[in-house]
């Protein structure tokens, strides 16, 4: 042991140096996969709204601004109505709205009615609605001016 200075480092002949289990976390890989989902949710919820396939009429009107998200009724071009995404009957769409805008008679509910469904078919909803106490009752038209994709539109119902 004469050799050996005090304070000097032991080796070992074999092994390697051992390190300290690293404590960090490394966020790098988090960070890439939560990117990767926001740009596949922003892709993918336009495509989830669309709803019932109602080929809407084209008019004049001007857009309706509101801060609320409305109610969605359907009618599609085969007569079937749609309470947002649901397939009911008549007589269950105002127990149905009731129950989603609780009991609340000024929420917003928008109409959309196909080009190719009577206007009997139209106006029977909207007088099932009338009837329950909705008072903000549109209807979604899309707009006629030469734009290549249409913008949807709404026409407030006159008393």
């Amino acid at each position: 042991m004469a050799g050996m200075l005090q304070g000097s480092k032991r080796h070992t002949f074999g092994h390697a140096k051992r390190r300290p289990p690293m404590a960090d976390i490394n966020v790098t890989p988090m960070v890439d996969v939560m990117l990767v989902l926001l740009v596949i949710f922003m892709v993918t919820a336009p495509l989830l709204t669309v709803g019932v396939q109602v080929d809407l009429p084209k008019t004049k009107a001007k857009a309706i601004a509101g801060s609320d998200e409305p109610l969605a009724v359907s009618i599609d071009k085969d007569g079937n109505v749609y309470v947002q995404d649901t397939q009911m009957e008549l007589d269950a769409v105002v127990p149905r709205l009731q129950a989603i805008s609780n009991n609340n008679p000024e929420v917003r509910i928008f109409v959309r009615g196909d080009a190719n469904v009577d206007y009997g078919s139209v106006m029977q909803v909207m007088g099932v609605l009338n009837a329950a106490g909705f008072s903000k009752v549109a209807l979604i038209t899309t707009q006629q001016h030469g734009s290549a994709t249409p913008k949807p539109t709404a026409q407030k119902k006159k008393k």
